[in-house]
């Protein structure tokens, strides 16, 4: 390994091995330990020790095996330290022994195998690499046994079978030297015979994919229980099963039996698979135990149909939007973070979700056509919107990226039409989750005539009351909206989809900084208790075809590994942030001793896509503007982020350089390319860019003047307002447009302000696109926001009001 590489290595990220010995060097010098250690760095203020922090790691000596070392690295790591930074700081220490801890030794393994679950009948791949002083071998083990005949740093079996499941390591030899990787377990699921419906997949470079549902069952005393689910991915996934919402003990393995039933084992059962990052949910089953045999038998038909009050779903499906870089109006920010964690908890309820972002009108009408073609009879339909929006007569306006200033429902969409046309295909259930503000517009006096039918199946949550902006509190890093801080801490539970909205209410009502001014508005004609936990049934009407497209708006393109002609190997590699917004990272994993440097990088993008090159193979993913994904990428990789997909029109070819020089040549570094193609990923693959079609939901967003009528709609008489803390600067206070009020406070100050701060806020002006009657134009002075306490609450305070912005949504 390259001392800057190492030198690259954030410390939370070095070999327990390497930590382990130095935190003991450390723990052991009395005059150049790990107090000594505390002190210059606290004196250089980068990573802020403090005396509390340095008092917190000493009463680590108070616990067996208690490490004040190891604590103090962890803290400093957390802070952003690197490898390189604590070499530095070690020579400062003059503690020669402890800096040779961190010295690159004569082999390392740079890239570890992976555990990961597979489909039998999919290709196995388990990658190790590593570099040495001389050239290194590889052998690869499964347990005690050596594969035979594979002798390079990939193992690959292809196809793989369910006999190939178990453990793998991999020793790497280099001269006298060998190093054995981490074990890898690898995990062969056989769908094939699994009479259990499974989703599409296709790339192990992604989330979770749960492919073996569990099924009901109905049994008699004395029968085995045998219950099993399964999910693919990498790293592999943990289980633990429940039964009627209690964890199971020692129920970890994807199969869960129970030799012999008694009656106390009926119940509801369901499985809790997870990762490192991510969590999901198998459908809920049922198990019923008879006492004796019933004449006949009982096929799991007639058990099915005879579960009392037992709801289901066909099929699960959810359209997530969020509108934040608008051409023509303030830009918004929480909508990115709200999207992505929304994705993320949906899918652990087995939705099929598309989240997508900044939209513009006839990118928002298509998706919302391609989501229409999704819901059959029995569908679980959900729509979230994050943006700028309004309200008039009883009808909610979306606002699109590109809508022109002022907009009016022309350039809209309208929620009901969506809601009118999701009726007409007798759903199961439609939820709407609109995180925008409900202001009237001024600008547009129509009235559209939407009639809907009275059924017993729509909620609407709102994130502010009607009349009222919704008011974002923003802190300088990526935070949630009010409205899903608390819906994603609730959207899990297994209760009636109103009964969750409540308490999220609730919630909202006891936070200090909302209490007052903020309150969730319920709107809902639901009569069944149906939760977004009810398992699917599909139907028979379902339209698979369609349905498989709508999930590979999600899929990957699969990892590649690139060969030069002057022998370097790349790895190129895919992740989603968003279905519209792809991340594409390269990784030198061979090249010659001989070649004293190379690097890869992606170039020649398609024109549809506007990829900034200032912004592209970038050596950390946050310079290129990843900053949900950073965690879960892989480090010492050049990185790259194209968003909008939609946009796409053709498949994605782009160029993959390769740049290097020898050390026995002066000359200028020495070109390779290699054209790739990887068709339309993500979203591209259902073409929004096109023409909106004649039978899309423009035609009922449109419609003639005349009075509005819904059976759900209840005027509220509260304001909303939509909170956020952030440290943005003000430029202009005038220009707010009818949508999110955003109120941006600095994240230091919470607790204690006084009264310039009302001062300040008063001599904001309004756009005489609103209404006098509500929001913050009516009384700004009356605002109460809790600020957090600070050492020095002065000087914050100027800064606070320095920083002070008003930024509609």
């Amino acid at each position: 390994m390259s001392d800057s590489l190492e030198r690259s290595t954030k410390i939370n990220l070095l070999k327990d091995p390497v930590v382990k010995k130095l935190c003991e060097v450390l723990d052991k010098s009395s005059s150049k330990g790990w107090r000594k250690l505390g002190e210059i760095v606290g004196n250089e203020r980068r990573f802020k020790v403090s005396s509390d922090d340095m008092e917190m790691c000493s009463l680590k000596v108070l616990e067996l095996e208690g490490s004040p070392s190891r604590m103090l690295l962890r803290l400093m790591g957390d802070r952003g330290c690197t490898a390189g930074h604590l070499m530095d700081y070690l020579q400062t220490l003059g503690n020669s022994e402890a800096l040779q801890c961190l010295k690159p030794s004569a082999l390392q393994i740079l890239i570890q195998p992976q555990s990961v679950a597979l489909i039998s009948g999919h290709n196995l791949r388990l990658s190790c690499h590593a570099v040495g002083k001389s050239p290194v071998q590889y052998q690869w083990f499964k347990c005690k046994e050596e594969v035979p005949n594979v002798f390079s740093p990939d193992l690959v079996i292809s196809p793989v079978h369910q006999r190939d499941a178990g453990f793998y390591i991999c020793r790497v030899n280099c001269g006298d030297t060998f190093e054995f990787s981490q074990w890898a377990q690898v995990d062969v699921l056989n769908v094939a015979m699994s009479y259990a419906p499974v989703q599409s997949y296709q790339s192990l470079e992604g989330r979770l994919k749960l492919v073996i549902q569990p099924q009901s069952q109905r049994l008699y005393v004395g029968d085995p229980l045998q219950l099993e689910c399964g999910a693919v991915g990498r790293p592999i996934p943990r289980y633990q099963w429940h039964r009627n919402g209690v964890p199971i003990p020692n129920a970890t393995k994807r199969k869960f039996a129970i030799p012999h039933v008694m009656q106390d084992h009926c119940g509801r059962y369901r499985c809790e698979i997870s990762s490192s990052t991510e969590r999901l949910w198998t459908n809920e089953v049922h198990i019923v135990i008879d006492d004796v045999y019933a004449i006949g038998g009982g096929s799991n038909e007639f058990f099915l149909n005879s579960i009392p009050d037992q709801l289901y779903a066909t099929d699960k499906v959810a359209l997530l939007i969020g509108n934040l870089s608008y051409q023509n109006h303030p830009q918004l920010k929480a909508p990115m973070v709200d999207v992505y964690d929304l994705t993320n908890l949906l899918r652990q309820l087995n939705f099929k979700v598309v989240s997508l972002l900044d939209l513009t009108e006839s990118e928002m009408r298509n998706a919302v056509d391609e989501f229409l073609l999704l819901l059959h009879k029995g569908v679980y339909g959900l729509l979230y919107y994050a943006g700028h929006g309004y309200e008039n007569y009883g009808n909610s306006f979306m606002v699109p990226v590109d809508a022109p200033n002022p907009y009016r429902s022309a350039n809209c969409l309208c929620v009901q039409s969506i809601l009118k046309l999701m009726q007409e295909k007798e759903t199961g259930l439609n939820v709407f989750l609109l995180d925008m503000c409900r202001k009237r517009n001024i600008h547009d006096d129509s009235t559209p005539n939407i009639v809907l039918r009275v059924t017993a199946n729509i909620v609407f949550g709102y994130a502010t009351c009607q009349d009222a902006e919704a008011f974002e509190l923003s802190s300088s890093g990526f935070t949630n909206g009010v409205f899903v801080k608390f819906l994603k801490k609730r959207l899990l539970d297994d209760e009636k989809i109103t009964v969750v909205l409540d308490k999220v209410a609730e919630d909202m009502g006891q936070f200090d900084a909302t209490k007052g001014k903020q309150a969730l508005e319920i709107r809902s004609s639901l009569s069944e208790k149906r939760a977004l936990t009810d398992p699917i049934m599909p139907g028979d009407s379902a339209d698979h075809a369609h349905s498989r497209q709508w999930a590979k708006a999600h899929e990957l393109p699969e990892t590649m590994c690139l060969n030069f002609d002057c022998g370097v190997q790349i790895k190129l590699g895919f992740a989603a942030e968003f279905s519209n917004v792809l991340v594409i990272y390269t990784h030198i994993i061979k090249k010659p001793e001989e070649m004293s440097f190379c690097q890869a990088h992606v170039t020649d993008f398609s024109q549809d896509l506007d990829v900034d090159p200032k912004e592209m193979n970038r050596e950390t993913p946050e310079e290129t503007g990843i900053y949900l994904l950073s965690s879960s990428l892989p480090q010492h990789c050049l990185y790259t982020r194209l968003s909008s997909l939609q946009k796409l029109r053709e498949e994605l070819v782009f160029t993959v350089c390769l740049q290097g020089t020898f050390a026995a040549m002066d000359d200028d570094p020495i070109h390779w390319t290699k054209s790739i193609s990887i068709g339309k990923p993500l979203i591209a693959r259902l073409d929004l860019h096109r023409a909106m079609r004649r039978n899309s939901c423009l035609q009922t967003c449109l419609m003639p003047h005349s009075p509005s009528h819904s059976p759900c709609h209840s005027p509220g008489p509260e304001h909303r307002h939509h909170l956020h803390y952030g440290a943005h600067y003000a430029q202009d206070y005038s220009r707010l447009s009818p949508q999110h009020h955003y109120l941006d406070v600095s994240e230091n100050l919470q607790g204690a302000i006084g009264g310039s701060f009302y001062e300040n806020l008063s001599q904001c002006h309004y756009d005489p696109m609103y209404d006098s009657a509500g929001g913050l134009s009516s009384s700004p002075g009356r605002l109460s926001i809790p600020i957090e306490a600070s050492d020095d609450i002065t000087e914050l305070q100027t800064v606070f009001i320095n920083s002070l912005q008003l930024q509609q949504q």
